[in-house]
């Protein structure tokens, strides 16, 4: 297949004075602030403030948000049925739609359009689970998308948002929506577009041109695989908080509120949430016996193996999802330190501790390269969760993969590289360092392993390694154990 000759999977939308376009309206992929990890939101809480520009929900006299059949679902399952009669309602098409011309016309992530408009527009947490659903489908398959309703330009997108919505629902088999302004736009023509879309290995598993070129260079024959793995549907995890109580325990709880759940084999602290309940306002949530984190991002925790009594590091804490894992594990003894260079996510990790109960847990803001030079040989271990493209957790922030990245991938390593040398000094002698990403590509993985033991040869030996592939069913990740030798 020659994929150069694909519309839409050129790589990049392209702007008029050359600079890539993303949805955030930056003019690069990757941000250079690489404190932020990318793509990375797997084991934090999304914040409920939005930063983007003022949005109205426009009102219609004949459609009451109140006063309408499906408020009153209590399964997704139900919803899906509604709208597979009759079609997304006029209040559910204006949402929709107001969440993609958020994205992509106002260039703001889609996670920040969820945060925007659904503390805006109060609906119940089932039917907003719904949506979230059909919008997050839609982004991971927007090639697909875009290829049906016949758009191939950025322009295209901030015109004709409803075509995709559309196209959308002529995919699903639904009722379709009215379509305003569109007597251009030929309908009869959608099965057959539909059905060559889904011969396309790319628009069917809704990869872009950028990252199946990047895939393929760097995974060769096992990219195949992973690149139909991660055009599926994130799965929702919790771990459970040891401190207050067991995974068997966190379970029963969260039955008697409703809330349905299933062990996960291989990861001791995780349940995989298989209902669609308000999860966060569960009185269990807020007693903190557990966080949303990926069962794949909690085997890094586990690979750190922290001990009772040992002094702890974690130098790239965001918002402490790992921090969390790593204070129960110690059992409440000894410390850790989370350090990051963004002083607001160490203010969100701080209320996350108290409510978890982890009172082992010291922040320290990295504003300086004195910081960590005065951390050197203090700690038994530390670990490196360093910035990466994030290409392992791409399913769970769908809208992400629509920019090309690789303009900054090497920018990115280099960052890496020089964390991953002066960060390892914190380790003491005979003490561990454990190297991790949320990435699946070599070049920011074993390679980088490689390039550390090389250029500190004597210092540092590899103890172990592991790789956690999408196709498992979890989100993407790396990990590697360092032992300080000199």
């Amino acid at each position: 297949m020659a994929f150069e000759k694909k519309e839409f999977s050129k790589p990049g939308f392209s702007k008029r004075n050359g600079f890539k376009k993303d949805f955030k309206g930056k003019k690069e992929g990757f941000k250079k602030d690489y404190s932020h990890k990318s793509f990375n939101h797997e084991d934090g809480e999304k914040k409920d403030s939005f930063e983007g520009k003022k949005r109205s929900f426009k009102p219609r006299s004949n459609d009451s948000r109140f006063n309408r059949e499906e408020r009153g679902f209590k399964h997704q399952d139900n919803h899906a049925a509604f709208v597979k009669r009759k079609g997304f309602s006029p209040f559910q098409l204006r949402l929709v739609n107001s969440i993609l011309e958020d994205v992509l016309v106002m260039h703001n992530s889609l996670d920040r359009a969820y945060a925007y408009w659904f503390n805006k527009v109060k609906i119940d947490p089932v039917e907003q689970g719904f949506l979230i659903r059909q919008i997050n489908f839609m982004f991971s398959r927007l090639s697909l998308f875009a290829f049906v309703s016949n758009l191939k330009r950025p322009s295209d997108f901030e015109r004709h948002v409803g075509r995709l919505i559309f196209s959308y629902c002529a995919y699903k088999d639904w009722p379709l929506p009215e379509l305003e302004g569109e007597e251009g736009f030929d309908r009869r023509g959608l099965k057959k577009r539909i059905a060559e879309a889904n011969d396309e290995p790319l628009y069917k598993d809704g990869c872009p041109l950028w990252l199946q070129e990047l895939g393929y260079s760097e995974l060769k024959a096992k990219w195949d695989e992973q690149r139909v793995a991660l055009g599926g549907e994130a799965h929702s995890y919790i771990r459970t908080n040891t401190i207050k109580g067991t995974r068997e325990e966190l379970a029963h709880l969260l039955s008697e509120e409703g809330v349905v759940t299933k062990p996960v084999a291989g990861v001791p602290l995780a349940l995989e949430v298989t209902s669609n309940s308000a999860l966060f306002r569960t009185k269990t949530f807020k007693e903190g016996r557990f966080e949303q984190q990926d069962a794949g991002s909690q085997q890094i925790g586990e690979f750190v193996g922290a001990k009772a009594g040992e002094r702890v590091v974690d130098t790239c804490a965001g918002a402490g999802g790992k921090t969390l894992q790593l204070a129960a594990s110690m059992e409440g003894k000894g410390v850790i330190i989370a350090m990051d260079t963004q002083s607001w996510k160490l203010e969100d990790l701080k209320k996350r501790a108290k409510r978890a109960g982890a009172f082992n847990i010291e922040t320290r803001l990295i504003d300086s390269t004195k910081v960590i030079k005065r951390m050197n040989e203090t700690a038994d271990r530390v670990l490196i969760d360093a910035p990466c493209s994030g290409t392992g957790v791409i399913r769970r922030m769908p809208d992400s993969k629509w920019r090309d990245g690789r303009e900054h991938l090497n920018e990115l390593r280099e960052v890496q590289a020089d964390i991953l040398n002066r960060y390892s000094k914190i380790a003491k002698v005979g003490g561990i360092v454990v190297y991790s990403t949320c990435s699946i590509m070599p070049s920011e993985n074993e390679k980088q392993i490689e390039k550390f033991l090389n250029d500190n040869e004597g210092k540092f030996e590899l103890v172990d390694d592991k790789h956690v592939l999408p196709s498992s069913g979890f989100d993407g990740f790396y990990m590697a154990k360092l032992k300080r030798l000199a």
